[in-house]
């Protein structure tokens, strides 16, 4: 048997640099590279490798641990999970700080490889500097909270076990089903030392992800319980996107008059002016859908996790008989709300259902202009919004407005948290797919820049906006630093609201004066944060670390800033003050959020009691 000696470290990544993903008879090289920040455990280690032998394998430097791996996961995200970067870590707070990321993509079934350093295997230098000491357990270290966030997890405490735990590694990133963060704690000396590797370990190696067909009883299972309804809803998920099944669910709806209704991942799979596309779903909906779902007598979830936002905390749908047709790859999502359940790729599960419906010459009950007349409403709406005028300054929904009608069709809006995700979903017009990228799985503040990084390195001939709010800009930007050094321009619109105002608002419509969500000055007579708003230039900010930069006070203004920086080639920051409060609500929604049964507040009491009159009409299985 031929070997090659190699250091843990490089053999890992002559490895990676060998894997590809075949979909659809098209082969893509599955890993682009590495996202690194380097420490002392891991410079010596994967550091040199990626230095003296990485192959293809392109390297990037991270400015913060969190931001380099939502970089990544925005970046698989983009790329319909079908290329990825690995990031890696020194041990320690280098680690932990990658935590968080690790689970914001796991929770929206997003694949990311992480590659942290770990404590010395030997424990010959014991404790190692950052080493966490746990008397009762000497084997835990630092790495070890990531088997909560991760979908595999493993540490590699010999050379010689790479080959599995790498082989499971891409067993479960490259499954759509169970994808999600996978680690590989690497111990800081087992990184540098070597191993006779078998040549047969680094042939090259194709993971075919055969499209899964839906089998037969499912499917006349399904059919049956459509069949029986009359007033259909489609629920398009983020797997429509990933499935590249845009074309197939238009297809589908126009076949049997279904409206579409769309999750925040699954927006931009039909065009916003197609006449079936009644617009978000839930708690962050359109009225027109969630009127449609609390009639709705079937509704078909495609590549959807049924979130509480889609679902309005289970009280979306209202109708007594109301059944469910899950069409997913994922069996625990397949099988929510006691759905029929056909286990498939979105793609070939719409196009065999559509063919057992037709062969029953079924379709919908809704009057011809019933549909139309709901979204020529809600488009008024949005057109209301859209020109909303404020004394104080410029709306929130006005800005969004000015934002969607001056970029171009083709480009990228990148968001995740705060009162924005809100808006754009329900007022965001997604002319083509991939277009809107929001994740909203974990609602992740700080996710906005680094996320922008990542699809404009997914997507370099797109034009790519970061649109986030003061409080997400605060908490995590670095990897604006990242896209000046990569020369990959992304446009921040930087709503300024001066505070966390999405939950100011959550606080107050639930009994609350306000409390801690806003940036004021600390009063000395209050001894609370009651005084004036801090004033901040972040446009300044953004050109001290040499980025162009605008602040607009205008919808004219700001849509000049916009063109201007449309010219511009590097990364550009546009600051938007907006009036707080002026953002989307409501539309005969609801979230359960928990609101205290005893206070002092007579209002925060009788807010209580509202709630209870909701979660009595919530479905609970």
């Amino acid at each position: 048997m031929t070997t090659i000696r190699l250091t843990m470290a490089q053999a890992l990544l002559r490895y990676l640099d060998q894997q590809y993903i075949s979909v659809d008879g098209v082969e893509t090289k599955f890993v682009k590279g590495v996202i690194g920040i380097f420490g002392h455990g891991n410079v010596t280690g994967i550091g040199e490798a990626l230095e003296r032998s990485p192959g293809s394998l392109t390297y990037l430097q991270g400015k913060n641990e969190q931001g380099m791996v939502h970089t990544a996961a925005a970046y698989a995200k983009q790329k319909n999970r079908r290329q990825i970067y690995a990031c890696t870590t020194s041990i320690g707070p280098g680690a932990l700080n990658m935590i968080t990321a690790a689970a914001t993509a796991t929770v929206n079934r997003i694949p990311v490889l992480l590659l942290p350093g770990d404590n010395f295997a030997s424990r010959e230098p014991d404790p190692v500097l950052q080493q966490l000491e746990v008397g009762s357990d000497y084997t835990i270290s630092a790495t070890d909270p990531f088997k909560t966030v991760s979908k595999y997890w493993d540490r590699i405490v010999r050379p010689e076990q790479l080959m599995s735990a790498v082989t499971n590694a891409m067993r479960v990133l490259t499954d759509p089903a169970e994808t999600g963060a996978v680690t590989l704690a690497l111990p800081q000396d087992v990184q540098a030392e070597a191993y006779d590797y078998p040549a047969a370990f680094f042939a090259r190696r194709v993971h075919y992800l055969d499209r899964r067909p839906p089998v037969q009883s499912a499917l006349a299972r399904a059919a049956e319980q459509i069949a029986r309804g009359r007033r259909p809803l489609l629920i398009a998920g983020g797997g429509v996107l990933y499935s590249e099944a845009s074309t197939q669910l238009a297809a589908f709806a126009e076949a049997f008059g279904i409206p579409v209704a769309e999750t925040q991942a699954g927006k931009s799979a039909l065009p916003w002016d197609h006449p079936l596309n009644v617009g978000a779903i839930g708690v962050t909906g359109s009225l027109a859908a969630n009127r449609l779902a609390r009639e709705a007598d079937v509704v078909i979830g495609v590549g959807t996790r049924f979130s509480d936002f889609t679902t309005s905390s289970r009280s979306a749908f209202q109708h007594p008989d109301v059944a469910f047709v899950n069409i997913n790859l994922n069996g625990m999502d397949a099988a929510k709300l006691g759905g029929e359940a056909i286990l498939a790729d979105a793609r070939e599960g719409m196009q065999a259902l559509q063919a057992v419906l037709q062969q029953r010459q079924y379709y919908s009950g809704y009057e011809d202009s019933e549909i139309a007349a709901l979204r020529q409403a809600w488009n008024a709406e949005v057109e209301r919004l859209y020109g909303l005028g404020h004394e104080a300054g410029l709306a929130q929904t006005a800005a969004i407005g000015v934002i969607n009608r001056t970029i171009a069709p083709s480009s990228v809006i990148v968001c995740a948290a705060g009162s924005l995700p809100g808006d754009l979903h329900r007022l965001w017009r997604s002319a083509e797919p991939k277009t809107y990228h929001m994740e909203y799985g974990f609602s992740c503040m700080g996710y906005e820049v680094s996320g922008a990084l990542g699809a404009a390195l997914a997507e370099p001939e797109r034009e790519v906006y970061a649109m986030v709010g003061d409080g997400s800009y605060l908490m995590l930007h670095s990897e604006l630093v990242t896209s000046l050094q990569e020369q990959r321009k992304i446009t921040i619109l930087l709503f300024n609201n001066n505070g966390f105002q999405c939950i100011h608002n959550l606080q107050r419509e639930h009994g609350s004066d306000g409390f801690g969500n806003e940036f004021r000055y600390r009063e000395a007579d209050t001894g609370r944060l009651t005084g004036e708003y801090m004033r901040m230039d972040f446009a300044a900010h953004a050109r001290s670390l040499g980025t162009k930069g605008y602040r607009v006070e205008t919808a004219k203004e700001l849509e000049q800033a916009l063109r201007a920086a449309q010219t511009e080639t590097v990364t550009t920051l546009i600051e938007i003050p907006v009036v707080p409060g002026t953002n989307t609500g409501g539309y005969e929604s609801w979230w359960n959020v928990g609101v205290p049964e005893v206070s002092t507040a007579e209002r925060v009491v009788q807010s209580h009691g509202v709630m209870q009159e909701h979660r009595a009409k919530a479905r609970l299985v």
